[in-house]
């Protein structure tokens, strides 16, 4: 029985037909429950029948229900395809990213969705509309803002296309640092060398590392100072060539510690400045050197500043390249 339709303006029916009805009982959920997950996001009506869903509504609300729908089909087709084994599919993550693009108008290229980050240990293929506009953004800019809550993946993909850089000697060096608000930037009196000072400040960027690198790799690559850690203050009076500069949780840095960084960026070189600006543990009355730096530089060329949100909490394909078969998951972190 064909729904009713809410008011005289919602008269488009848009019919979606699937070749693969297996997947169908997946699709729509338990219960309907996926379809009920549309209906409470966007101001459609659905239902199925057979291999057939049906969307009623506006045509614009139909063509954003049927590109959910569409993008989920496909998802259980690649699931199947790799043999990937899953108790209950839920739409909801890809509610989010077509919403989510859709608000906020990327860009996208339309090859965007073959973009995959090559590493020593695996291949890193981002999912949200917002990783793939924030990996086309690294690619393609000298100096990258990205800002946004943690787990959007802010810092892993940083690390992911630098280590991608080094790997295809794109770049001499990685330089990894972050303000250690914590310390009040005074480190001197803590135990050990420059890097044992630093470390448990930059923990998040050794975990992405490691993930992306034998241990051995990584720890050769430090030595040899391919891949450098260093703090804040040990960048004044630098010029940074042919380097991919990292810098971590920017919103602890002031305006003086910006600037510094930013002009020491050398000829060849990348910097990407990630943080989130909600939470910032500067002293009270001191402005975050980031959001005073976004604020200034949003309309100069060659500089890309994005924002991730919630929508980019996302999952992560990862695939192994001695084991392309095998598909595993990781939560961005």
């Amino acid at each position: 029985m064909q729904k009713k339709i809410l008011n005289d303006e919602m008269k488009s029916r848009i019919n979606i037909d699937f070749d693969d009805t297996t997947l169908i009982p997946q699709l729509i959920g338990v219960n309907n429950c996926n379809l009920r997950e549309i209906e409470g996001y966007i101001n459609v009506e659905v239902d199925s029948n057979g291999s057939i869903i049906n969307l009623y509504g506006k045509r614009k609300d139909c063509l954003v229900a049927k590109e959910i729908i569409e993008k989920s089909y496909i998802k259980l087709k690649n699931f199947k395809a790799n043999n990937v084994e899953f108790n209950e599919f839920s739409i909801d993550t890809d509610i989010k990213n077509v919403i989510s693009k859709k608000l906020k108008n990327y860009p996208l290229d339309k090859n965007m969705d073959n973009l995959t980050i090559s590493t020593w240990k695996k291949n890193i293929l981002p999912k949200t509309d917002g990783h793939k506009y924030y990996l086309s953004c690294l690619q393609d800019n000298d100096v990258v803002f990205c800002t946004g809550p943690a787990g959007t993946g802010k810092t892993y993909l940083a690390v992911a296309n630098a280590i991608n850089c080094l790997k295809d000697r794109k770049i001499e060096k990685i330089i990894l640092s972050r303000p250690a608000v914590e310390a009040g930037e005074k480190i001197g009196f803590l135990p050990g060398d420059i890097k044992e000072k630093v470390d448990p400040y930059l923990r998040p960027i050794y975990d992405a590392l490691y993930d992306m690198m034998p241990f051995d790799k990584v720890d050769k690559k430090i030595m040899s100072g391919e891949i450098e850690i260093a703090p804040l203050a040990f960048m004044r009076g630098r010029t940074l060539k042919n380097s991919y500069i990292i810098i971590d949780e920017a919103q602890n840095t002031t305006k003086v510690q910006m600037k510094m960084l930013l002009t020491r960026l050398g000829e060849g070189s990348k910097m990407v400045i990630t943080g989130d600006l909600t939470q910032v543990d500067l002293p009270a009355g001191q402005i975050s050197g980031l959001g005073h730096s976004i604020n200034i530089l949003k309309k100069i060329k060659g500089i890309e500043i994005l924002k991730l949100d919630v929508s980019d909490l996302s999952l992560i394909h990862i695939s192994e390249p001695t084991r392309q078969a095998e598909i595993s998951y990781a939560v961005l972190c």
